[in-house]
């Protein structure tokens, strides 16, 4: 069984930083990619940003400047630094992992998982 485990949501001010972490546990053989998303209340959840086994990063167009995201290969963890947050941030951020683990059956398979969500509430 694969799990997805975050920290770091918080209340912060307009301006502030916060730092999401996510460690991902279990019979995991490989990561594709590690990503974060985000969800406001009636909204969508969105990408956020992504990182992909090779290194390679993609951002949402609102976060690019202000966000990074970084990887740990060696403790299977995904970071996201969030610089000069706007009350706009605010939401409900879930990390993302497709992978390959080992199933029920003993035999590997590629999905998506998700963690349980962080809440990042920004202040004006």
């Amino acid at each position: 069984q694969v799990q997805l485990v975050e920290s770091g949501g918080g209340l912060v001010q307009a301006g502030g930083s916060l730092r999401l972490s996510c460690a991902a546990s279990g019979s995991i053989l490989s990561i594709n990619a590690m990503g974060w998303y985000r969800q406001a209340p009636g909204q969508q959840r969105d990408l956020v940003a992504v990182v992909t086994n090779g290194g390679s990063t993609n951002y949402a167009d609102s976060v690019k400047g202000r966000f990074t995201i970084s990887r740990d290969k060696s403790k299977n963890t995904v970071y996201l630094q969030m610089n000069s947050l706007k009350p706009e941030d605010s939401a409900v951020y879930y990390c993302n992992a497709n992978l390959v683990a080992r199933g029920s059956s003993g035999r590997y398979y590629r999905d998506d998982y998700w963690g349980q969500g962080t809440q990042v509430t920004v202040s004006s």
